[in-house]
């Protein structure tokens, strides 16, 4: 729906248009207008610009030298280490196609997505529980190399050192071998190609990569069946960088120091963290995992001025001791995504830290990012903000998606924008399922189901997906979740759809507590059951120690039904 300019709050025009490029050319314009400025902070160690830059262009040319062509894929089996983003430029410099994996994929896990994306270079960790799987999936599949960097190398010296000397046992035992071997060491693949770059410029055989070409394969957890590997072009990640950049009031971003906390391997990492990083010149305050007291010495020792996370991470946050005498002063926005953040911590998490906390949401569908409450001045708790500039959505009947949703209803989100993918990696056939062409245009259905109000604030009701259906009615699992999470005694909230004989489904919730004993079952069940419509009534809430998250630490219905289903 079109959005007047005095209701849109970010800072550039919603009907902004914004310049294709490829990842490489962007790197390359910053790298030269700022080649000193930090890029990374790695537990004490800081590489500039000027030197990730280097290591992506000699990643580049090992890869062609070993014989990488354009459109041959590279895969990312790393967490956040400095080499990650050598390797995904470095990559993408090459011409070819970077494939990220989660580190903590299972052998299997790897395998298929290897396997599927056709996988040819994984790039990994010496960290042994990184290099036992890719070192099976290397022996059980047809990946031809297996790159492994030394993480005691990315350290500062003293700490690189103490790992080497003190910690052996946390550096795998690596089968190495020469040129033309499976396993190569990252170092073997850089060379002298820093030298000969300063003395003689670039002169390598490398492929010209367009706007147009293929970048990234982006996996998606998805609801059912295997996942799908979404195609993402150097144009939709160069795109929704610059959208996201877009949506900064704070003046110049060169300055800005970025939490990196979410993992690179995520696609909601790789574009409010890496790429806008490296478009605007700013730099990212990294951690190779979320743990969180050293989430918060990073933000106080590197005076961190934005947050990405989920909302998972800010509820540790508030759960831990050392949040009280840590500095936080120097933020000026912390963004949550991937999730529903609840509205208990929410409120909680702005009166404790007196730091701004807003909500967007995105797709890997999307490369990242679709919209955001604004960081400064109007906001709307419990939506998910207004679009990013360059972006159109319209709401699709629920039942019958080819109509639009009745007017004032919530309907299926579908977005269009500069930033929404190709489609589905050997997967044509699910483009009919997955688009929609409504004037012209391509829409992408996201699943979702929301509400749009009068200026232009996105609300998610729920997954279509995850819609119960009791009777005649459907329910929405996070309306439920939203009231039981309003009980004092209740930390986190699932609700899922059980068999039930008589009505096909009933919603039954799953909760923690803040407090081992702050409640009975049989106590919040009638406290939820009367708060809500009856169609709606759980048969019974359910205490667990825990419930089971995502890669990201989002909370994850999927898993919870193969759990208890």
């Amino acid at each position: 729906m079109p959005v007047s300019n005095a209701a849109y709050h970010h800072p550039t025009p919603l009907g902004t248009r914004f310049e294709a490029m490829s990842l490489p050319a962007m790197f390359e314009r910053t790298t030269r207008e700022t080649p000193d400025a930090p890029f990374l902070h790695f537990l004490g160690r800081t590489y500039t610009y000027r030197h990730i830059f280097e290591l992506a262009n000699a990643f580049a040319l090992g890869l062609v030298e070993m014989g990488i062509k354009k459109g041959d894929r590279v895969g990312l089996f790393l967490p956040n280490v400095p080499i990650y983003a050598a390797a995904y430029y470095g990559a993408m410099i090459a011409g070819a196609v970077v494939v990220n994996f989660s580190p903590l994929y299972s052998v299997e896990e790897l395998s298929w997505q290897v396997e599927d994306s056709g996988t040819r270079v994984l790039v990994t960790l010496d960290v042994p529980e990184l290099y036992k799987t890719a070192k099976k999936v290397l022996d059980g599949s047809a990946l031809e190399t297996l790159v492994v960097g030394s993480l005691a190398e990315m350290l500062p010296w003293a700490k690189g050192m103490a790992l080497k000397l003190l910690k052996r046992s946390q550096i795998a035992d690596v089968a190495y071998g020469g040129e033309g071997q499976p396993i190569r060491r990252w170092t073997d693949l850089q060379g002298d190609w820093w030298w000969t770059w300063y003395l003689e410029g670039r002169v390598f055989p490398l492929p010209e990569v367009t706007p147009q070409d293929l970048a990234l394969l982006q996996y998606t957890g998805g609801t059912t069946g295997r996942p799908k590997g979404a195609m993402l072009g150097h144009d939709q990640l160069s795109i929704n960088a610059q959208q996201v950049a877009a949506i900064n009031p704070f003046g110049d971003v060169r300055n800005e120091v970025f939490m990196g906390a979410l993992p690179f391997f995520h696609v909601f990492a790789n574009t409010a963290l890496l790429n806008h990083a490296m478009v605007t010149g700013a730099s990212i305050a990294m951690v190779p995992r979320f743990e969180t007291a050293q989430v918060l010495a990073t933000i106080q020792r590197y005076r961190c001025t934005g947050f990405p996370g989920v909302p998972t991470m800010f509820q540790a946050m508030l759960d831990h001791p050392d949040l009280a005498k840590t500095d936080l002063s120097s933020l000026k926005v912390c963004i949550s995504g991937g999730a529903p953040m609840p509205g208990p911590v929410h409120e909680k998490f702005e009166a404790v830290t007196g730091v701004r906390l807003v909500e967007g949401y995105g797709l890997t569908e999307s490369a990242g990012v679709v919209s955001v409450n604004p960081y400064e001045g109007t906001r709307k708790r419990g939506t998910i903000g207004q679009l990013v500039p360059g972006t159109e959505v319209i709401l699709l009947d629920k039942e019958h998606p080819e109509n639009l949703a009745p007017a004032g209803e919530p309907g299926e989100l579908a977005v269009c924008g500069p930033q929404v993918m190709r489609g589905y990696w050997n997967r044509p056939e699910t483009d009919a399922e997955t688009f929609v062409e409504r004037d012209g245009k391509r829409y992408l259905r996201t699943g979702d189901v929301a509400r749009i109000d009068d200026d232009g604030f996105l609300e998610i009701v729920d997954r279509i997906k995850d819609m119960i259906a009791v009777g005649g009615f459907k329910v929405f699992p996070s309306v439920v979740e939203d009231v039981i999470l309003e009980h004092p005694a209740v930390k986190e909230a699932l609700v899922i759809g059980v068999p039930e004989e008589y009505r096909g489904e009933v919603p039954r919730a799953y909760v923690t507590l803040n407090e081992p004993d702050g409640a009975s079952p049989e106590e919040l069940r009638d406290w939820l059951n009367a708060k809500i419509g009856k169609h709606e009534r759980v048969d019974l809430v359910v205490i667990r120690d825990s419930l089971p998250k995502t890669i990201i630490g989002k909370l994850d219905r999927k898993t919870l039904r193969a759990e208890v289903l």
